[in-house]
């Protein structure tokens, strides 16, 4: 078991701005919307795209009640399929349409302590954090998915309700960390 200080439910909003690969730049606190899914995601990783229609989806269904926001926080230098033109096609591809911005310094990824993408850190409108976890249960294959785990959390704070989970551990692959930023995290 994986032993690593998770960003605490109730935290908030951990802000920031961050450049998209386009030119523009946006801050976390600018959305307005009720409910604010910080999406930390890439291009290459099979769990990220076995789930990005559903992200897309969802951005799409809950359109001004909730502002997605995708982070790279990958070292593109090694893994060239995230450098910053590679985002561009992959949202042109995805249809992505909601911000999807580039954590070049790995600053913001370490704030959240994320470790994996897809992971998500939903804030309701004070601005706290009230679910962090995975998409689904099956984000490799879609076709496969039992519980959108995500979704449920959507609908219940939008109801003014507790999500049913409140943390369901991300599935995905590891951030890839520049040398001298990886996290130290425990096995025991």
């Amino acid at each position: 078991m994986l032993q690593y200080p998770e960003l605490p439910l109730e935290s908030p909003l951990i802000d920031a701005e961050l450049p998209d690969p386009r030119g523009g730049r946006y801050r976390l606190s600018q959305f307005q919307e009720p409910l604010l899914a910080v999406v930390f995601m890439c291009n290459h990783c099979p769990y990220v795209k076995g789930s990005i229609r559903e992200i897309v989806a969802l951005a799409e269904k809950y359109r001004g009640r909730v502002a997605f926001v995708g982070i790279n926080p990958n070292d593109y230098e090694k893994y060239p399929d995230d450098a910053p033109e590679q985002m561009v096609a992959f949202a042109e591809e995805h249809g992505i349409f909601f911000p999807y911005l580039l954590d070049e310094t790995q600053e913001v990824a370490k704030a959240y302590r994320a470790l994996r993408t897809p992971e998500v850190f939903l804030f309701d409108q004070k601005r706290l954090l009230r679910y962090h976890g995975r998409v689904n249960d099956n984000p490799k294959f879609p076709d496969q998915v039992q519980s959108h785990d995500l979704e449920a959390a959507l609908e219940a704070l939008l109801r003014g309700e507790e999500p049913p989970l409140k943390e369901a551990p991300a599935i995905g692959c590891t951030i890839k960390w520049r040398p001298g930023n990886e996290p130290e995290v425990k096995i025991g």
